[in-house]
Parts: C-alpha cells; structure tokens; sequence
C-alpha cells in the first residue's frame, strides 16, 4: 500500500515539475500597471525558477467519421431529449469561423432559425439549441432540443435534419449575415472592456501561438461570406459526420 501511494505522489510530483515550468507559462498582467514593475516583480517571484525541457503539443488527430453513429439512453429526466453532434474544424483551422457563425445563426436567441421553427412554428420542442466546442483541436458542433411531451423522437430528428439540410442547400441571405455578425462583433467589443476577459483573451490567444489573434478575430468573423456558410454547412452536416444521443425519459 505504501509503494503504491509513494507511486502516486511521485506521479504528481513528475507531472508537476515537468508542465509548471516558466517556459510552459504564459503571463499576461492586465489593468493601470506599469511595465518595469512588472517585469522586476516576474523576476523576483519567477526567475529563479529554472525552466523545463521543451515540450512539444502532440494533440491525437481523431480519425475521420465515415458512417453515423447513435446511442439510445432510458433515464428519469422529465422530457424526452435528441442531442446531434457533427466534426467540426479547430480554432487555428480554416473553416473555424464560418461554424462558430452558423452556430449563431441557428440558436441566436429567439430569432434563430432553430427556435423559430421548431419551438414557435412547428411545437416540437420546449428548447433547442446550438453551440460549438471547438478550440485548439477539431470540435463539435452540437444541436440538442427538449421535445414536448407527446412528440416522436422520430419527427424531433428529422425536423433538425431538415434545417441543417437547408442551410446546406440554400444561400442565406446578406442580410441574416449581417444581423448575426453585428451581434458577435458587439458582444466581442463590449467583452473587450473587462480587464480580467482582455487579459484571459490575450493568453489564450498567445497559447494559440499568436497574442495579436485577439485583435484580428473581429475581421475574421466580418470576413465569412454567404458562400463560406454554404460551403462548410455542406461539408459538415453530413449523416456520415454525425452521432446521435436519444435520451427517453422513463415518466
């Protein structure tokens, strides 16, 4: 038992001095500073610390999905659920923005095209959403609706295909664009006036590999074009690119 609690401590010892090391660290200090205290503050509190060996990301690339998968699930939840999820590119990834855009365009609040067919017009569900996950490494983008009571998951699933087919096949118009690419630009503007989010904005973006990303993503998003929608609607949702949960209440 003490061998194996030794192992574990040194576990966490290796893993501790190899990852908190100052070459593996990003330090952003954000707010009414000035620079040299800083840095002579980084040195006293830093700079004895010796740095580690160099590590290299070595993400695993998930293989391609070629056939679409799905898991039934029984649980006691109040209401029936369907949760879709699709490959999608990674932050650094071409593509990256136009997804995040669609994402919007479906869910963006009661104006999204999701709520406004499938909850006001067509009363399949009590809520559905859209998001995406992805960051460093390819993500998901993911659609998931409470169906209202009475509703087949059958009908639940082939109304989300039909809207993700139609903006596949349909150019949306200029104007729809727009709206959504004003909305993420002044939510990224006004984010811009918390210390701690600029601050969190520049290291992320930094682990990136590139701190000045965080003053170009509003020209990336501005720069998605109606064919750039299109083109990565088709290319993602596919039947082969999907994995389906059916989650069935037991009430």
């Amino acid at each position: 038992m003490e061998h194996i609690e030794q192992a574990q401590v040194d576990d966490v010892r290796n893993f501790f001095f190899k990852y908190y090391r100052p070459n593996n660290a990003i330090l952003v200090v954000a707010g009414n500073v000035k620079s040299d205290k800083i840095f002579s503050l980084a040195e006293e509190w830093f700079g004895e610390i010796p740095p580690g060996s160099t590590l290299r990301k070595n993400i695993p690339v998930e293989p391609a999905q070629h056939e679409a998968r799905s898991l039934t699930l029984n649980a006691d939840v109040p209401l029936d659920a369907i949760y879709k999820a699709w490959h999608m590119p990674g932050r650094c990834q071409p593509g990256y923005y136009a997804v995040d855009l669609i994402s919007d365009l479906l869910s963006g609040g009661k104006s999204g095209r999701l709520y406004q067919v499938l909850v006001k017009e067509k009363k399949l569900f009590s809520e559905v959403n859209c998001y995406q996950n992805g960051t460093i490494d390819p993500g998901l983008i993911i659609v998931e609706g409470k169906l209202i009571k009475g509703v087949k998951m059958e009908e639940a699933e082939k109304s989300i295909v039909q809207e993700m087919e139609k903006i596949s096949s349909e150019k949306i118009e200029e104007k729809e664009l727009t709206k959504v690419k004003n909305r993420v630009e002044s939510q990224m503007e006004f984010s811009e006036t918390e210390i701690l989010h600029k601050a969190m904005n520049l290291a992320y973006t930094e682990l990136l590999g590139d701190a000045n990303l965080v003053n170009e993503e509003i020209k990336k998003y501005l720069a998605v074009t109606t064919q750039d929608i299109q083109a990565q609607s088709t290319d993602i949702f596919k039947p082969e690119n999907s994995s389906t949960l059916y989650y069935f209440s037991r009430n």
